[in-house]
């Protein structure tokens, strides 16, 4: 489990047979072989390491569903401990698919970005809720039909690696975690559903 709060911007060396090498250095510092690491939201299992790189296996559908690609910047996070401040939200390391970045625009001393994705993506994002962006946790300013957009500080934009994000650039996307139940519950086909749109309206949901 992890916060979606990064601690760290690695770059992915390689690719190759199922195994992913990422240069980095902090996340290292505690590592045993085992420990999961959410590279660029992706929770990956550490193989190998040494004191600057680790390795992981990665399935082929991790990297049909995301966006890695070796040369690039990737942000990094050690999965929580109990008793560390819960700085950010529920980010599970599971990506739902990905996003392209329409636009970058700024807003006092924010930077809104507003991200295209799938139906079934966009059904489980929310205005004011909360969304994971390359592993980044953000909220979400606004969720229309089409399209989203997050709302970023200067601070996160500097120590992630949306300092090198541009119009067009594909971003990994997980959706939180309790939309996906909810949306679940709300459609799964040929179960007469007690939970409703309307009862979750009537409850102040």
């Amino acid at each position: 489990m992890f916060t979606g709060i990064i601690e760290e911007v690695g770059t992915l060396k390689s690719l190759d047979g199922g195994v992913i090498e990422i240069s980095c250095k902090k996340v290292l510092e505690d590592v045993k072989i085992g420990d999961s690491i959410c590279v660029n939201g992706i929770c990956l299992t550490v193989t190998n390491f040494a004191t600057d790189f680790f390795t992981a296996d990665v399935m082929p559908e991790t990297v049909h569903r995301t966006s890695l690609k070796v040369g690039e910047l990737v942000n990094l996070e050690r999965a929580m401990k109990i008793s560390d401040r819960f700085g950010g939200h529920i980010v599970s390391g599971h990506i739902d698919g990905t996003g392209k970045i329409l636009n970058i625009g700024a807003e006092g001393n924010a930077l809104v970005i507003n991200i295209s994705a799938e139906k079934n993506l966009l059904r489980q994002i929310a205005a004011k809720g909360s969304v994971a962006l390359d592993g980044v946790s953000l909220t979400v300013v606004d969720a229309k039909n089409e399209n989203f957009s997050v709302s970023m500080i200067p601070y996160t934009r500097e120590v992630t690696n949306f300092s090198k994000k541009r119009v067009g650039s594909t971003v990994n996307i997980e959706t939180d975690i309790l939309a996906k139940y909810i949306d679940r519950l709300l459609n799964f086909k040929n179960v007469p559903a007690k939970l409703t749109e309307n009862f979750l309206l009537a409850n102040g949901f």
